[in-house]
Order: structure tokens, then C-alpha cells, then sequence
């Protein structure tokens, strides 16, 4: 069986941003379905560069593509769906997950020949591979979005509980293991992307500014000064610490959140 999609990737508003094993990036440069009495917002939006964003994975029967739930749009092709859960006791493992995390329980798997398309976002859409991060990696909460199949999905503590409930964070984070490409869902596009390289040295963060970091790290919340006086001081209060040998990726500012980001429209 063969098929053949028009007027998809050939558009001429189509832009591919970036591209790794099996994902692409895709960007729609223009709106043209907005209404006229949106048209005048669209067109101040697009000049901040904010557009719709889609993830497109070309399957070839090897390796499948674990999504995020609800984030599939269409396929085309021989692809199958299944849940993903291989056994009771892996059922199990992801109630656990999902319970103690912003991670969904259940992430489909898709497999077999053809293409994927996930749902339009007006995030940025980031493509990593695991190989450049020592084959594991710690993601910010609500970031996933897509990954080769191939890829273990568990959990990462951090390193002092009891801090990080004085902060208000959450205790786990979602750690990937394996090789493969992970593909994220950020606040800001690849170009405003920090990253932090740590030799035997740490970082300390006033926010949740940090996207994702090597699972080598510890991570932990702690008082910005040695005593709780110190800290009233200073005004800042808990900050995020990682410790030890690795990289972080940062966000240069905090997400916005005064949009719906799987909506047709940015005002929504």
C-alpha cells in the first residue's frame, strides 16, 4: 500500500526548523484561516514570531514514537496504536508515575510505516538527542512531548524532600534513559536556549527557569543563605540548586501561561 499527502510539507507557508532521526519540526509561517476580526491580533502576533508549530515523525518499522496523551492530530500509513503497557507491574509503575508527577499515566505507542503528525502548538517545539546528554536526562514538569520508543520512561527524585515541599515543587521529575531523540514542548525556541556546563561545581536558580539537566546532577531546593534570616534578607527565599558534573538547560525567562497552547487561535 503506498500514499501520497498534498499541500502538507510542499505548502509554501510550511517551514521545516529542525530535523532528528525520525522528528521534524515544522513551522506555519502564516495564519490564513484567522477571521477578519482577528486578523489585526494574527498579524501583530506573527511579528513576534508566534506561530503554530507541529511534530511530524516518519515511521520506517523500526523504531516506534511514544507520545505524550491526546497529542496525536492524524497518520497515514500501516501505524498501529497500543497503550504502551507491557505488563500489570508496568501498569503499575506508571500509576505510580503519574501519581507523583505532571506525567499521564498512559503514553501511547505508535509503530509500523507511514507519518505522524502531532497537534499544532503555539510553544516551541525542541528535538534532543539523548546521546549529547550522556543517555539520560531529567525534564521539567509539562515539557514532554515525544520520544522513540526505544526510550525508558522512570522517575527522578530529588535529592531533599523535605525542601522541596517547603518550595512548593513537586518531589519527582520524568527521566528518560537510552538512546534516541526526545522532542519537548518550551516556553522559548531553540536561539534563547541557556545552557549551563558544571565540572564538580553548582548552579542555583530563583524560579523554575530549568528545562531539563542530566540525571547525574543532584538536584535540590534549598534557602538561598546559610539561615532562614539570611534568606528573609536577601528576598530571595528557596532557589532550585544542581550540584556536580553535567549540563542544564535553561529558559531565559518564565513561560508564559496567558495562552491556550494547543488552540486554533493564541486568544483562545
Amino acid at each position: 500500500m503506498s500514499y501520497t499527502i498534498y499541500n502538507f510539507l510542499n505548502n509554501d507557508d510550511v517551514k521545516v526548523l529542525h530535523q532528528a532521526g525520525q522528528f521534524q519540526v515544522i513551522q506555519w509561517d502564516r495564519d490564513l484561516s484567522v477571521a477578519p476580526w482577528s486578523a489585526q491580533e494574527a498579524w501583530f502576533a506573527s511579528q513576534m514570531d508566534v506561530r503554530r508549530r507541529q511534530l511530524v515523525a516518519t515511521l520506517d518499522g523500526r523504531t516506534g514514537v511514544t507520545l505524550q496523551a491526546g497529542a496525536m492530530q492524524w497518520t497515514v500509513g500501516q501505524i498501529h496504536a497500543n497503550t504502551g503497557v507491557k505488563s500489570a507491574g508496568d501498569l503499575f509503575g506508571k500509576m505510580v508515575r503519574g501519581a507523583v508527577s505532571q506525567d499521564s499515566i498512559i503514553k501511547p505507542e505508535y509503530s509500523g510505516t507511514g507519518m505522524l503528525v502531532c497537534e499544532p502548538t503555539w510553544r516551541h517545539l525542541l528535538l534532543l538527542d539523548l546521546s549529547q546528554w550522556g543517555n539520560s536526562i531529567v525534564l521539567n514538569d509539562g515539557l514532554f512531548l515525544a520520544c522513540d520508543s526505544t526510550i525508558r520512561h522512570d522517575l527522578q527524585r530529588r535529592s531533599n524532600m523535605s525542601s522541596a515541599v517547603a518550595g512548593n515543587e513537586g518531589l519527582f521529575n520524568l527521566r528518560l534513559d537510552g538512546a534516541g531523540v526526545v522532542a519537548l514542548e518550551s516556553p522559548c525556541p531553540q536561539t534563547e536556549v541557556l545552557y549551563v556546563d558544571l565540572q564538580n561545581d553548582e548552579l542555583k536558580v530563583d524560579g523554575n527557569y530549568a528545562l531539563a539537566w542530566t540525571s547525574g546532577l543532584e538536584f535540590a531546593v534549598e534557602r538561598s543563605g546559610k539561615s532562614l534570616i539570611g534568606s528573609a534578607v536577601s528576598g530571595e527565599g528557596l532557589v532550585n540548586v544542581y550540584r556536580g558534573t553535567g549540563r542544564i538547560m535553561m529558559a531565559p525567562m518564565q513561560p508564559a501561561t496567558s495562552y491556550n497552547t494547543n488552540a486554533a487561535n493564541p486568544t483562545d
